[in-house]
């Protein structure tokens, strides 16, 4: 294997370490909230304007009937509410309850210590550099993905 494959093997290596690891830690920090990934997703999601779960399901790659499941759990947890759309009664609004609302701030929090922790201890010049590199490469990767 010449030189540029093992650092582009070893790159891609690193690429999925990064990954996993941010994988883990986002489900730890829900683990501590006692949520899955997936009802912090939701739960996020909820806090913003306008979630629509058949969208959210989409953007996904998610089912509706799995994201309905995960609404259903935050709605028996007390973390969120529904009500009927003023525009459409066929539509569904929903909202954080002040638990809810509780909750997600802690979270906040939790990934703010994170954030702190890791990424704010390294020198900007890098910061910098990394981030021109992950534009680049997103944006090589969908255009790699473009039919």
């Amino acid at each position: 294997m010449g030189h540029k494959s093992e650092e582009v093997h070893g790159a891609i290596e690193s690429l999925q370490r990064l990954a996993e690891l941010f994988g883990e830690r986002r489900r730890a920090l829900a683990r501590e909230a006692g949520l899955t990934e997936t009802q912090w997703r939701v739960l996020e999601e909820v806090a913003g304007e306008d979630f629509m779960p058949s969208l959210f399901a989409e953007q996904r790659s998610r089912t509706p009937a799995a994201i309905s499941r995960t609404l259903r759990q935050l709605l028996d947890r007390g973390l969120v509410q529904a009500s009927i759309g003023e525009q459409d009664g066929r539509q569904r609004v929903y909202r954080l309850t002040a638990r809810g609302r509780r909750l997600q701030e802690g979270l906040l929090r939790s990934r703010a210590r994170a954030i702190a922790a890791v990424w704010e201890r390294l020198p900007a010049e890098e910061l910098k550099r990394f981030r021109r590199f992950a534009d680049r490469l997103s944006e090589r990767l969908e255009a790699y993905a473009e039919p």
